[in-house]
This record gives C-alpha cells, structure tokens and sequence, in this order.
C-alpha cells in the first residue's frame, strides 16, 4: 500500500513563506518488487480551506515519450490565484515539494498532496484522504 504524507506546513506571517512536502512510501502492489516514486505519474497538490470547497492548486501531468518510452512532464498547472507565487517540483524520486512564496491569509488552507496510482489517484485526491498540512497565515 502507498502511503503519502506531507510536512512542512506551519504558521507565517503574510509575506512569509513555506516549503512543503509530500513523501511517498510502499509500493502499489505486493507483486512489485520497487517501491512507489514520482517520477513517473502525475501528482497533485489540493488545498481546502475551512468553509470552502477544495480546490486544486498545482499538479505536474506526464505524457510516455516515443523515443524513451519514460513518462516526462507534458504540463504544470497553477490555479490561477497562485500562479506567481506558488511553484511545484520534484524534490527527489520519492517527494515532490510546493514552495509557497509572498503568502497571504486567503492561502490559510489544509494542503494535500495526490498521485495517480496507476490508473486510480491516491493520498488526498480531492481533499479526502490524508490528513494534510496546516498552513495558517496571519495579517
């Protein structure tokens, strides 16, 4: 079973920021002998604030390669109320990190990372799974 937890969240002033991440650990079927990674699926990060739907706020879309076969990123999406400010990377095979600049109250929320695991998404999709990172930012 896959597991994705994120960390990082906290409470800032606005114009602070915060650097958070998503780890991944387990692998998607007992048969696979490697664990589950990044790298090679798409991957989401959501936030809900209280009150309020959820709503995506970046994720990186991959697309197989003809020559390599390997899946590379085809597309990087920003909700458009953090474009600017937020940016979305691969920290590592096993983490993708949200770097969350110039912060503002509106951007108080319970983050949750997502990933398509091969064919269904995981973690917290949505808002619904996981319990999220807190991030609190105070005028």
């Amino acid at each position: 079973e896959v597991q994705l937890v994120e960390s990082g969240g906290g409470s800032v002033q606005s114009g602070g920021s915060l650097r958070l991440s998503c780890t991944a650990s387990g692998r998607l079927f007992e048969s696979k002998s490697t664990d589950f990674t990044f790298d090679a699926t798409d991957v989401a990060w959501y936030r809900q604030a209280p009150g309020k739907e959820c709503e995506l706020v970046s994720s990186i879309s991959r697309n197989r390669d003809g020559y390599t076969n390997r899946r590379i990123i085809d597309n990087v999406y920003y909700a458009n109320s953090v474009k600017g400010q937020f940016t979305i990377s691969e920290g590592s095979a096993k983490t993708i990190d949200l770097q969350m600049n110039s912060l503002k109250p509106e951007d108080t929320a319970i983050y949750y990372c997502a990933a398509d695991m091969s064919g269904y998404w995981g973690g917290g999709y949505l808002c619904k799974g996981g319990k999220g990172a807190q991030v609190t930012v105070s005028s």
